[in-house]
């Protein structure tokens, strides 16, 4: 008898649902952190917190970017370039999330490298065009595109109701949106004129 209900309690763990959506964590950790609702000229948010503070991935998936090096200078100030050292994570979502601004990137992040959500990516700097500002971390949702596409890289949904959800324990996931979004302006949509 006891066989049988062990043999029935492991079918029943094996039957059990999958869970239907990634957990998400807030991109910023063990930081007193504020942002705002809206950003000056696309989709993105600007999380302000002090220099140092750890940059974590959202949620699961693989490293897409990686640029370790700030190039952005004022007299050119480039698109390319605004965002200095940053980081962006595919993840298990399908959802492209980038972190931009970063001091410093942790030694073991590479493009193709699985992360967990929650695991270190970075610390929140004020590399790029944040150089001379508050530090903070520049948060950008959008979806994967090839590399150098920075101006999809750096924000199409606004992350703001997200990140409320996710900072309060929340697993609101964008996946929806970003689809929608895409759908409506294609994989690579025009460079904008800014």
């Amino acid at each position: 008898m006891l066989k049988k209900l062990i043999v029935a309690a492991i079918f029943l763990a094996q039957m059990a649902p999958a869970q239907a959506a990634p957990n998400y964590i807030f991109p910023i950790a063990d930081c007193v952190v504020d942002y705002a609702h809206s950003h000056h000229d696309y989709a993105a948010t600007d999380i302000l917190t002090p220099v140092g503070c750890k940059f974590v991935s959202p949620v699961a998936g693989t490293i897409d970017e990686v640029n370790r090096i700030d190039r952005w200078s004022g007299k050119t100030n480039l698109g390319a370039d605004r965002g200095g050292l940053y980081v962006s994570v595919i993840g298990v979502d399908g959802v492209r999330y980038y972190g931009s601004h970063l001091r410093s990137i942790d030694a073991s992040i590479e493009p193709g490298v699985v992360v967990t959500a929650g695991q270190l990516l970075g610390k929140v700097g004020t590399t790029g065009d944040a150089r001379g500002t508050k530090s903070h971390l520049h948060f950008g949702i959008s979806w994967p595109t090839p590399a150098g596409t920075w101006w999809v890289r750096r924000g199409e949904v606004l992350p703001w109701k997200y990140l409320d959800a996710w900072k309060s324990g929340k697993d609101l996931s964008p996946v929806k949106a970003v689809a929608a979004f895409k759908a409506k302006v294609g994989e690579v949509p025009p460079l904008p004129k800014k």
